[in-house]
C-alpha cells in the first residue's frame, strides 16, 4: 500500500488555517433578538439554575453536561514523543476532541494541566466534575496514571477512563477473541506473553484476566526481562500483581510455546527465532508505534500460520483506539453512567469482535478498495465502518444498565439504535470512501493548469498523499518559480512537468485532432496552434491517448469555455448525453443538483438523461438515488408551460423502466422536507430526495452559489458525467483543497 507522506509544512499549515487550532464553539440556540438573550442569560437562565439546585439530575436535561467529555493531560507521555509538557500536548488533546466528535458526535474540550504531581491532578479534575459527563485521561505517564485514574474513579460519580490503558486493552481484547476463534483455542487455555509493562500493557493483561485468561498462563516482561515472584529490581505494585512463579527470565525463554504475544514495547523487540519457537497458529499483536516489535512480513516469512495485528493503518488488523473510546463514551453518556466498568469494556470488545465476523457492507469494501471478509487478515473492524456507531454504544449501554452503572436506563433499545444511525454525518464516510478508492486506483492525474499556484499545491498534495502520480502541464521554469513562491520549492523534483515542447506525442495528438476538426472549419495551422499552445486541449489529448488516467481543469478559465475546448477532443456535450452534477454538503446532508454545466434549457428527454447520469454519480458516491424533478409547482399546480417539461420527465423515466426512485414535479421543500411531503401521501419517494433535477442551467447555478454563499455549504463539482474518460472541471474560485477533491473524484472515475 502506498504510504501517505505528510510534510512538516503541511502539518503546520493544517493547524494554522483557516484559524489556529482544530475546533471552535458554536451556539445551539438562537442568539439574535433581545428575547433570545433574556432566555439564554439573565433573567431566563435563573429558572434551570433553581431546578438543578433542587434536582441535580436535571443538569443532564438543561445543560450540555450529558454530551460533554473533558480530554485531560499533563503531557508527560505525549504520543511516542515522551514528556513534552502540558502546553506542547495541546495539539494532541485537541485532536482527541475532534475524534470524539467525528466518530461518535460527542462534544469534548481539551484541558492541559501544568503539573506532574498526581495529587494536584486528582484535585483539579475532581473539582471539574460538575461540568462534564465523562473524563478521558490521555498521555499521562505510568505509574502516575494508575494512581490518578484509580483515585478519581473512587471519588467521582462520572466515568473516568484513561484511554492509553483501557482503549488499547479493549481493541486488543476484541482482536484476540477473533484470533482465538480462528485458531480454535480457548482464552482459559492459552499461554500469553506480554512485553511492555506500562499503562497499556498492564491494562491489556488485566482485561484478558477478567475475560478468563489464567494468571499462571500470563507472563509479563519489561526491559529487565520476566516479572517473576521474588524479583525486586524495577518493580512496582502494578507489576507485582502480575508476577508469576517461574524459572523463565528472558522474553526469548518466555516465547517458547506461547500461543499469544502482546507487544506494547519497542521496534525489533521480537526476533524471527522467537516467532519460530511459538505454538501452532500463534497470535502476534505487535502494537509498538510507529514501528511494530516485528513486521507482519517478517512474522509471516517464518510462520505462515501466524495471525498478526499492529498499531499501523497500512497493515491489516489495525489495533486502533478510535474503534473504542468514542463508542464507549457514547454508550456511557447516553445512560448518564456513574462509571465505565469492566463489564462495559468487555461488552465493547465482544461487540467489536462480533461486528468483524459479520458480512461487510459494500460501502466499506468500496472505501478500502478490497473485499473484506472475516479471517486472518480481518479480525478487527475498520475505523470507518458506518455500523460502529449503532452497534457498539447499545452493547456498552446495556452492560452499564445490567451492572447498575446507569442513572437513566434506556427503555427502548430499538429507538436508541435508530437515533444513533441518524446522529452521524453521512458525508464524512462518503468522502472517506472516495479518498480510499482514489488511493487504491493510483491514477496518473493530469493537472492542466500548471501556471496556477492553487493547482500546483493540489498536485503536490495529490502525490504526497499517496494517491498516485501528478502530471502537471506547464513550463518547467514557471512551475519551479511558482512552487518556490508557495514555499514548496522541494516539490518540483517530485512532479512530472509535461508540455508540447517536451512531449514526443505531439504529432500523433495533432493528427487525431485534425481528424476530428477538419470538417468543422479548422485547418492544420489552427490544429497545431491549439494542440501546442492551449493547455486545456493538450491535456485533453493526453487523456484521450491514455497518457494519463484522469484530468482536472477549469481553475483559470470559466467552465463553459473549458468545456468548449475539451469538446474539441471528446464528445462532452448535451447531444452525447453528458451532464454536470454538483454535490452540496451541508449540515450532515448531501444533495446533488443537476445539470450545472452542460444543458442550457433541457427538454423532458434531456431531463430524463440528466436524472440517469445523476443516479450514476450518486451510486458512485455510495448513495441510493432518490430523484426529484423540482420546479415552482407541485404535481401540476400552479399550471405553467415553463413547468410542463418537469411534469413530463418522470413519465419518460417510467417508459425507460429505470431502477431508482424518482418523482415530480415538486417544489424544493416537498422534495427535501418530510413534513412538507406528508401533504402528498401518493408520491413515490421513500424519503427526502438526494438528487434535485432543475429546469435549466441558470437555476442550477443560482441554487448552488446561493447555498455556498448564504449557508456556507461545501460544494464539490460540477462533476462531469457521461464522458468515456474521467474529466473534472473545477470552478475559477476553487481553493487548492477543492481542486484536490476534484482530482480524487476523477481518480475514482465518479460520473
Amino acid at each position: 500500500m502506498t504510504k501517505n507522506r505528510v510534510t512538516p509544512e503541511e502539518a503546520l499549515a493544517f493547524h494554522l488555517e483557516p484559524s489556529p487550532g482544530k475546533f471552535e464553539i458554536t451556539a445551539t440556540v438562537p442568539m439574535t433578538t433581545q428575547r433570545d438573550l433574556s432566555l439564554a442569560y439573565s433573567p431566563g437562565v435563573a429558572v434551570p439554575c433553581e431546578v438543578i439546585a433542587q434536582e441535580p439530575e436535571t443538569a443532564y436535561d438543561y445543560t450540555n453536561k450529558g454530551n460533554l467529555v473533558a480530554v485531560i493531560s499533563n503531557g508527560t507521555a505525549v504520543l511516542g514523543l515522551g514528556n513534552l509538557g502540558a502546553l506542547a500536548s495541546k495539539p494532541v488533546m485537541e485532536g482527541k476532541a475532534v475524534l470524539f466528535k467525528r466518530f461518535a458526535d460527542v462534544n469534548s474540550i481539551d484541558i492541559e494541566l501544568d503539573t506532574e504531581d498526581p495529587d494536584e491532578i486528582i484535585k483539579a479534575v475532581k473539582l471539574m466534575g460538575p461540568t462534564f459527563g465523562g473524563i478521558n485521561l490521555e498521555d499521562i505517564k505510568a505509574p502516575e496514571c494508575f494512581i490518578i485514574e484509580q483515585k478519581l474513579k473512587e471519588e467521582m460519580d462520572i466515568p473516568v477512563f484513561h484511554d492509553d490503558q483501557h482503549g488499547t486493552a479493549v481493541i486488543c481484547a476484541a482482536g484476540l477473541i477473533n484470533a482465538l476463534h480462528i485458531s480454535g483455542k480457548k482464552i482459559e487455555d492459552v499461554k500469553v506473553v506480554l512485553n511492555g509493562a506500562g499503562a497499556a500493557g498492564i491494562a491489556c493483561i488485566e482485561l484478558l484476566k477478567r475475560m478468563g485468561a489464567r494468571h499462571e498462563n500470563c507472563i509479563v516482561c519489561d526491559t529487565k526481562g520476566v516479572i517473576y515472584q521474588g524479583r525486586t529490581e524495577g518493580m512496582n505494585q502494578w507489576k507485582s500483581a502480575h508476577a508469576v512463579k517461574t524459572d523463565l527470565r528472558s522474553l526469548e525463554e518466555a516465547m517458547v510455546d506461547a500461543d499469544v504475544f502482546l507487544g506494547v514495547s519497542v521496534k525489533g523487540a521480537v526476533t524471527p527465532s522467537m516467532v519460530e519457537s511459538m505454538a501452532d497458529n500463534p497470535v502476534i499483536f505487535a502494537m509498538a508505534n510507529p514501528d511494530p516489535e516485528i513486521t507482519p512480513e517478517e512474522a509471516h516469512a517464518i510462520r505462515a500460520d501466524a495471525i498478526v495485528a499492529t498499531g499501523r493503518s497500512d497493515y491489516p488488523n489495525q489495533v486502533n483506539n478510535v474503534l473504542g473510546f468514542p463508542y464507549l463514551f457514547r454508550g456511557a453518556l447516553d445512560i448518564h453512567a456513574r462509571a465505565i466498568n469492566d463489564e462495559m469494556k468487555i461488552a465493547c470488545a465482544e461487540a467489536l469482535a462480533t461486528l468483524a465476523r459479520e458480512d461487510v457492507p459494500d460501502e466499506v469494501a468500496m472505501a478500502y478498495g478490497k473485499a473484506l471478509t472475516f479471517g486472518r487478515d480481518y479480525i478487527i473492524p475498520t475505523p470507518f465502518d458506518p455500523r460502529l456507531i449503532y452497534t457498539i454504544p447499545p452493547a456498552v449501554a446495556k452492560a452499564g444498565m445490567d451492572t447498575g452503572a446507569a442513572r437513566r436506563p434506556i427503555i427502548d433499545m430499538d429507538a436508541y439504535e435508530l437515533s444513533l444511525k441518524t446522529r452521524m454525518d453521512p458525508t464524512a464516510s462518503i468522502l472517506r470512501g472516495i479518498n480510499a478508492r482514489a488511493r487504491n486506483a493510483q491514477a496518473r492525474m493530469i493537472f492542466a493548469e500548471g501556471d496556477d499556484p492553487r493547482v500546483l499545491r493540489a498536485a503536490v498534495q495529490y502525490q504526497r498523499s499517496g494517491l498516485g502520480k501528478a502530471l502537471v502541464v506547464g513550463r518547467e521554469a514557471d512551475v519551479k518559480q511558482k512552487l518556490e513562491i508557495a514555499g514548496m520549492g522541494d516539490a518540483v523534483r517530485e512532479l512530472e512537468v509535461v508540455n508540447a515542447a517536451n512531449s514526443r506525442h505531439l504529432d500523433a495528438y495533432k493528427d487525431f485532432l485534425y481528424e476530428r476538426l477538419q470538417r468543422k472549419g479548422f485547418d492544420r495551422h489552427d490544429v497545431h496552434r491549439m494542440a501546442a499552445r492551449d493547455r486545456h486541449v493538450f491535456s485533453a489529448l493526453m487523456l484521450a491517448h491514455g497518457h494519463g488516467d484522469g484530468l482536472v481543469t477549469g481553475a483559470t478559465r470559466k467552465s463553459a469555455h473549458v468545456l468548449e475546448l475539451v469538446n474539441h477532443v471528446f464528445d462532452a456535450d448535451a447531444e452525447h448525453g453528458a451532464a454536470g452534477v454538483t454535490a452540496i454538503l451541508h449540515k450532515g446532508r448531501i444533495v446533488l443538483i443537476s445539470d450545472t454545466l452542460v444543458h442550457e434549457w433541457p427538454d423532458e428527454e434531456d431531463l430524463a438523461n440528466i436524472a440517469e447520469r445523476s443516479a450514476g454519480v450518486a451510486r458512485h458516491l455510495g448513495l441510493e438515488p432518490r430523484v426529484a424533478f423540482v420546479s415552482f409547482s407541485t404535481f401540476g399546480y400552479p399550471v405553467s408551460e415553463r413547468a410542463e417539461k418537469m411534469h413530463i420527465a418522470p413519465k419518460v423515466l417510467e417508459k425507460r423502466g429505470v431502477d431508482f426512485e424518482y418523482e415530480g414535479e415538486m417544489t424544493v421543500d416537498v422534495a427535501l422536507n418530510p413534513k412538507a411531503a406528508e401533504a402528498y401521501p401518493f408520491q413515490r419517494l421513500s424519503g427526502p430526495a438526494n438528487i434535485l433535477v432543475v429546469p435549466a442551467r441558470h437555476s442550477a447555478s443560482i441554487s448552488v452559489k446561493l447555498m455556498q454563499e448564504m449557508a456556507g455549504a461545501t460544494v464539490i463539482g460540477p462533476i462531469l458525467s457521461g464522458v468515456d474518460k474521467s474529466i473534472q472541471i473545477c470552478s475559477t474560485n476553487a481553493t487548492a483543497n477543492d481542486i484536490l477533491n476534484m482530482a480524487i473524484l476523477a481518480a475514482c472515475k465518479v460520473g
